[in-house]
């Protein structure tokens, strides 16, 4: 289907997505655009990444153990704004119900 467009064609929907977005959006969108799919390739990358890591080490009760252990996150504040900054609750899933 899209081998059958001409150039006349091509210009036609240019013109076309010049008029419903405007000249002045259309380099931010296509910042963003470009900007997203490198967001995604890295995510993808990442995900990849951790999944073999995953795969090849088996969880031990040394590494859970290490994690209880840790200091909690925190939310980081914006630039500049040290007041905002703010310890995240998280669930306590050592605890034994009986």
């Amino acid at each position: 289907m899209l081998s059958n467009l001409r150039a006349p064609e091509i210009i036609l929907i240019l013109v076309v997505i010049v008029l419903l977005f405007g000249a002045k959006k259309l380099p931010d969108m296509a910042r963003s655009l470009g900007k997203s799919a490198r967001i995604l390739k890295s995510e993808a990358k990442a995900m990849k990444k951790d999944g073999e890591a995953d795969g090849a080490a088996a969880p031990s009760s040394e590494a859970s153990a290490d994690a209880g252990q840790q200091a909690p996150r925190t939310i980081q504040a914006a630039p500049g704004d040290v007041s905002s900054s703010r310890p995240v609750a998280e669930p306590n899933h050592t605890t034994k119900q009986g």
